[in-house]
């Protein structure tokens, strides 16, 4: 069976891990379509995104386009019969311009059991929930958000005593899930051997981007602010506000006979710290 020809639309480093689990499988884009470079790090010196450099190290074609309806870019897109398109973590909604290019459509790598936690961030969501069970869904992208039909789906249950991962933890475990499950469907998907089913949108729940507001924890609630913690380990970061009004950011916790224990914090303008000696210099 000859290799899918196809494009693959992804940005930040946790889209690298879909297309490792592809190019295990034999197959890698011929084109790669990714953010702009930009500045980062302590010099803000531009950088390539994280896709761009693994596609780059693969000698694999890439473009940055600002707007994905430009005339020239779709155009450019039109030269070439693809097969299919991937989006995995993207960020930008594909128009129908594109959707309808490829021979079988687009497919989406999506971290949640569809239709439930549709929308940007669907791992943190299903964390703060404090829902053990979870999944990834390959479906074909339609114009409206998450919408589109089911092609494969897979569960997964983390163990009791390991939940919740952290935000980052989970984002990886399921990337990594989707990445599999997308190659192991993909070469019937083009051969069009698949027949994908229409999500029940009446049980459809959304999900938001998270802000900085959102990770301030409540200490009066020990289980939602555990959860947080675990969630918001990367941006925005979990933290409370001392009595003096400065904020600390809680880097490590533990749930432990049903109460919160705090075992790191980064106070405003120090290092990180364990969280007995946080309290002894509040003293």
């Amino acid at each position: 069976m000859s290799k899918p020809l196809f494009a693959y639309f992804g940005t930040p480093h946790i889209s690298t891990l879909v297309l490792d689990s592809l190019e295990a499988h034999g197959n890698l884009p011929v084109l790669v379509v990714t953010a702009s470079d930009k500045p980062a790090g302590r010099g803000l010196e531009t950088q390539p995104s994280p896709v761009k450099r693994w596609a780059l190290e693969r000698g694999i074609d890439v473009i940055t386009p600002e707007k994905l309806r430009d005339p020239q870019f779709i155009a450019d897109l039109g030269n070439t019969d693809w097969d299919v398109f991937i989006v995995a973590m993207y960020a930008k909604l594909i128009p129908k311009e594109l959707l309808d290019l490829p021979t079988r459509g687009v497919l989406n790598v999506h971290p949640s059991l569809l239709p439930k936690f549709r929308g940007p961030s669907p791992v943190l969501s299903a964390i703060l929930a404090d829902e053990r069970e979870t999944g990834v869904t390959i479906m074909q992208l339609t114009e409206g958000m998450d919408e589109g039909p089911i092609v494969a789906q897979a569960r997964i249950e983390i163990e009791e005593d390991a939940w919740p991962l952290k935000g980052s933890q989970m984002e990886m475990l399921l990337a990594q899930e989707g990445g599999n499950l997308l190659a192991e469907v993909l070469p019937d998907w083009v051969a069009g051997t698949l027949t994908p089913e229409e999500q029940d949108h009446t049980k459809a729940t959304y999900t938001k981007k998270f802000e900085s507001a959102d990770a301030l924890l409540d200490l009066t609630n020990p289980r939602e602010a555990f959860l947080k913690i675990r969630a918001f380990d990367q941006s925005p970061r979990a933290y409370f506000i001392s009595p003096k009004g400065k904020r600390v950011i809680v880097t490590e916790a533990n749930w432990k006979e049903g109460d919160l224990e705090i075992v790191r914090v980064i106070p405003e303008g120090k290092k990180e710290m364990f969280y007995s000696d946080y309290l002894r210099g509040q003293n």
